[in-house]
């Protein structure tokens, strides 16, 4: 390849690069929907973060381990085949009820692992906001032997 053709590919690079990260962007939820993180009850964050909605109960599954042994690191995985615009997890153990939330697109695969600490035994909620406009949801009730959020 000689240099000019080259530099011109890498202009063109350039160039792309804007309409590439603009496609690539997040909304910060913390920042337009903040009721939702100070929420104490999770149909008051579902209803901050979403309004007044009907999830069904399907397409969406939660897995834990049924008793935690230590409340400070829960293993939580949230999957789903539905093609979704977020994904938002609450639990009801501790005094704010979400966990986090997730903004996708429409080629998106639904399968997030993470850690979450929980005070006491409780119900983790994952709700999937589909590219159709429904809403679907998943729970699991968990037992937890000792608390993580005490230190």
């Amino acid at each position: 390849m000689n240099r000019r053709k080259f530099l011109g590919l890498g202009v063109m690079a350039v160039a792309a690069m804007p309409a590439t990260l603009s496609a690539l962007s997040t909304i910060d939820f913390r920042a337009t929907k903040p009721d939702t993180w100070t929420a104490h009850k999770v149909d008051e964050a579902v209803k901050a973060l979403y309004g007044d909605i009907k999830a069904e109960e399907k397409g969406v599954t939660v897995k834990a381990p049924k008793v935690a042994s230590n409340g400070g690191a829960i293993p939580v995985t949230v999957k789903s085949d539905i093609s979704a615009k977020s994904v938002a997890v609450f639990q009801d153990a501790n005094p704010e009820a979400t966990v986090c939330v997730f903004n996708c697109d429409k080629d998106s695969i639904i399968d997030y692992m993470f850690k979450i600490k929980m005070k006491a035994s409780g119900t983790i909620t994952a709700i999937v906001e589909g590219q159709d406009g429904k809403f679907y949801k998943g729970a699991i009730t968990i037992e937890v032997a000792k608390g993580g959020c005490e230190g």
